[in-house]
């Protein structure tokens, strides 16, 4: 007889797609709404709290944020994510996935809202709390990367699970665009109650005092979708692959499935033999593990790191990049609030038609293409049109190649999503075994926000000192090494779980060792 264990996720895997798969990609995709719109908004609002924080009195310039706290407020949320992504990543592997899913929904509401009301009396003090809130943030953010993944990955049968994945990372674009049109509406609100004319006309009253409330309440909006989810996410079972493979209940698996998946399961006991082994459970630091997932743990981490350095430098400087090619009119011809206006479109408009795009695209193709043949088409894409900008730079400056610019430009987004950033979420949910699965998505994951902190630290600094130019350059030569670093990442198309991982091979050895292990056979029933 088949063990029941697999008996259990044989059942999972031939499901067929039900009302509860979307009500799943919902729950957890509004955590990546929620994620994006948390570390993507700072960049709306970075210029704007120069103005207010950081003006110099008589300058022929608004203010702006010195260099070192631009690097700190733009980047600490990823060194908490990198964090969180680490230690929930692991945790959710010893405690289970449902019991820590809300712990990190409850950190982002509370630390969205404390971002919002960072308080001091002197600009640094204020600055100082806003990155303190933002680092926590981050920490709840981290968490829900390899959370998601791997719940995601746990409840979808193999023939769509690439698309369930990758359905839950899309949210991420939603979460960009979010984040645009509710800095368009916030500004355009207070810019019609509050008029005030340009910077060089009037310095001190180009920004009115009602101005330090439009950043708060962008930043403090991230509470609200997070908030809206959580009931649900605490309504959901723990999934059936890690009750049946890493806490061994396959009776508790096939009931949680039966609640959720409409599936009617019988059951039957077996016979225990004393003493037998129930697992080849070798752990994460072993040799065992080097030699059957560690190139695949190296593949996935790498690609994550460089894909995010440029990915992260994109996003977090389109800002600059627009207004290096006068697509953003000069911040001196503007007062503060149609500064985050005229930000906040080019973002949006970005996020719009190219980056909400891409993710649907790989959501639509990653069952049929497959993961290998999407993440390497990416990076190909991603390095061409990099190279594409870069190389005759000087052409896309000139006033009446601007749009063409911006063009190209949102076609490097595009790629990034329906490429690598989609791909590098879904393949370390799928190719590692469950009980190291979610410690193995946080790594990669992390790896990914160590990429990210380069981007958002090292490019601030490398685009003041070498340039737009060369810095596009670089991260072309980027790209370029991440289409390299595809080749050590298996394709996951089609396969189970446990194919992936090897689990099937241990639990049929375990079983033909002798003798019968205690287990809980599962079979669908037939009506």
């Amino acid at each position: 007889m088949p063990n029941g264990n697999l008996q259990v996720l044989n059942a999972l895997d031939v499901a067929r797609t039900q009302w509860y798969h979307f009500t799943a990609i919902i729950i957890a995709g509004m955590g990546f709404f929620t994620d994006a719109y948390d570390l993507f908004c700072i960049s709306l609002v970075t210029k704007l709290l120069g103005r207010i924080y950081y003006h110099k009195a008589g300058s022929s310039t608004p203010g702006s944020l010195p260099s070192n706290v631009a690097a700190a407020v733009n980047g600490v949320a990823f060194c908490g994510t990198l964090t969180g992504q680490l230690f929930f990543g692991w945790l959710g592997d010893k405690l289970g996935r449902k019991r820590v899913y809300g712990i990190t929904l409850l950190l982002m509401v509370i630390c969205s809202l404390a971002s919002g009301l960072s308080f001091g009396r002197h600009p640094n003090d204020v600055m100082a709390t806003l990155c303190f809130f933002r680092f926590w943030l981050g920490f709840g953010i981290g968490g829900d990367y390899p959370l998601s993944a791997t719940i995601m990955s746990e409840y979808a049968n193999k023939k769509t699970r690439g698309a369930f994945i990758a359905a839950v990372f899309a949210m991420q674009g939603f979460g960009i665009l979010a984040g645009g049109m509710v800095a368009i509406i916030v500004s355009g609100a207070f810019k019609a109650q509050y008029p005030s004319p340009p910077y060089f006309k009037n310095p001190n009253g180009s920004t009115v005092p009602e101005a330090d409330y439009v950043w708060r309440i962008i930043l403090m909006f991230g509470a609200v979708p997070a908030l809206l989810t959580y009931y649900w996410r605490m309504k959901m079972p723990e999934t059936a692959r890690y009750t049946a493979l890493v806490a061994k209940d396959a009776k508790q698996a096939a009931a949680d499935m039966s609640k959720v998946l409409q599936v009617d399961l019988e059951e039957e006991r077996k016979q225990e033999k004393p003493g037998e082994k129930k697992g080849n459970d070798f752990g994460l630091f072993t040799t065992k593990f080097l030699s059957k997932h560690g190139v695949h743990l190296l593949g996935t981490a790498s690609t994550w790191f460089l894909l995010d350095i440029a990915f992260y430098s994109q996003n977090l400087f389109q800002k600059d990049i627009f207004s290096a090619i006068g697509w953003i009119p000069k911040a001196k011809t503007m007062n503060a609030l149609e500064e985050v206006y005229s930000i906040a479109r080019a973002q949006t408009l970005i996020a719009l038609f190219s980056t909400v795009p891409g993710y649907w695209f790989t959501v639509a193709l990653i069952d049929k293409m497959g993961r290998f043949r999407i993440q390497l088409m990416g990076f190909f894409f991603m390095t061409l049109f990099m190279f594409a900008l870069a190389i005759p730079y000087h052409h896309w400056t000139l006033p009446n190649n601007r749009i063409g610019f911006v063009i190209m430009y949102s076609l490097t987004f595009f790629f990034s999503n329906f490429g690598p950033n989609a791909t590098t979420f879904v393949v370390p949910a799928e190719i590692f075994p469950a009980r190291l699965r979610s410690t193995c998505h946080g790594i990669s994951a992390a790896s990914g926000k160590a990429g990210a902190m380069v981007g958002a630290f090292g490019f601030l600094y490398a685009a003041d000192a070498i340039g737009v130019q060369k810095s596009l350059i670089i991260l072309g030569v980027i790209s370029f090494l991440g289409m390299l670093f595809t080749f050590l990442v298996p394709e996951s198309k089609g396969k189970s779980l446990e194919e992936m991982s090897g689990e099937v091979e241990q639990e049929n050895g375990n079983q033909t060792q002798g003798g019968q292990q205690s287990s809980t056979e599962i079979r669908i029933a037939q009506a």
